[in-house]
């Protein structure tokens, strides 16, 4: 009697992929990263336990793709961030994979030659070297949480993480948050609903256990504690915003209902820009007008930003890749950057020392 097959009849191929503990020896955490690293969880932390009256700011491009120019940002927001450390934390956003809604790039994981080679063992690596070289720049980094094996990796050499819109009602997405060692932020649903955000921060805040894999690339029943330091993100989505005044005093009032801690981070790009990038400053400038009129629950904002403005196509022919310009969502610039940051820190730099937590 033959038996049939019934297994893995869609799997073309099973190749090797190095191990956590064997990609972190090619690329070891140093000292100078640790320091990074730690300091900025510790002013996350600060920031919302409300110990440190500053806004933090995760600002850069939508997504990795050139690590050169990647760079070239990472050493100019340091110096930046240096300028309005007195009002501002910022925290460099640096995202590898991106959640596609067909087929598109998957991301400097995933693809790091952009050619649909999926070297994922080399873009892993590639995505570790370049997270320490930001760390040891002196800048602490945030990444969007999207596959769950991938935080064993390099989740040593973040501080802020995202899980996204479309993964915040997922248990997978929910146990993994529940066992990061950084604060986490659930953001609201594709369809501008509170709902799956906030159910996810209050499962993330307890014990969970699940199937994963450990440093050794085995699978492991990982047991978790629980993750104190989730909070909101509110993103805009089911055709409109949702940075407005009322939006975050709804957001206030659902996470009191929840007996959550009342933090909000407001993201300016996505439907709160409607995608476009010269509504950003607009959306930062409404925040900041906010928290100074009063506002006690926003602690955060998000802003993607590149060297140069716009976005562009993934040519056949990479050399002619504009450089410092976004591959995915589009970015604002770099000069505007600057004014975003410069104009909020001027306002608020005497609102937020006297700024007392919500009840």
């Amino acid at each position: 009697m033959t038996v049939a097959q019934t297994e893995n009849l869609n799997i073309i191929a099973q190749d090797h992929m190095p191990s956590p503990e064997e990609v972190k020896a090619q690329v070891p955490l140093t000292d100078a990263a640790t320091a990074t690293v730690l300091e900025g969880r510790r002013a996350l932390q600060a920031i919302l336990d409300r110990e440190d009256p500053r806004l933090f700011v995760v600002v850069g491009p939508c997504s990795i793709h050139d690590p050169v120019a990647g760079l070239d940002y990472a050493r100019r927001l340091k110096a930046l961030a240096d300028e309005l450390s007195d009002t501002l934390m910022l925290v460099m956003r640096v995202y590898f994979e991106k959640p596609r809604t067909a087929t598109g790039w998957k991301g400097y994981i995933n693809d790091p030659y952009m050619n649909d080679s999926f070297r994922i063992d080399e873009g892993m690596q590639k995505a570790r070297q370049f997270l320490l070289d930001v760390n040891e720049v002196g800048l602490p980094c945030a990444t969007e949480a999207l596959d769950p094996i991938a935080p064993q990796y390099y989740g040593d050499l973040i501080a802020w993480t995202a899980i996204g819109a479309r993964t915040a009602e997922s248990q997978t997405h929910r146990e993994m948050a529940s066992g990061l060692s950084t604060p986490v932020g659930f953001k609201n649903g594709t369809d501008g609903s509170l709902d799956a955000a906030i159910n996810g921060i209050v499962s993330a805040a307890n014990r969970h256990s699940f199937l994963g894999i450990n440093g050794q690339g085995r699978s492991a029943i990982l047991r978790t504690r629980g993750n104190p330091y989730g909070h909101v993100v509110l993103r805009g989505g089911g055709g409109r915003p949702n940075y407005d005044t009322v939006s975050v005093n709804l957001a206030e009032k659902a996470l009191a209902k929840a007996k959550l801690a009342q933090n909000v981070v407001v993201d300016c790009s996505h439907a709160n820009s409607w995608k476009n990038p010269e509504y950003q400053p607009l959306v930062l400038r409404d925040v900041v007008h906010q928290i100074r009129e009063g506002n006690r629950s926003v602690v955060g904002a998000m802003i993607e930003s590149f060297i140069e403005a716009g976005n562009q196509s993934i040519p056949t022919d990479l050399s002619q890749l504009k450089y410092g310009c976004s591959v995915t969502d589009a970015c604002v610039s770099w000069e505007t950057t600057v004014d975003m940051l410069r104009h909020a820190r001027d306002i608020l730099r005497t609102t937020l020392p006297t700024r007392t937590s919500p009840q």
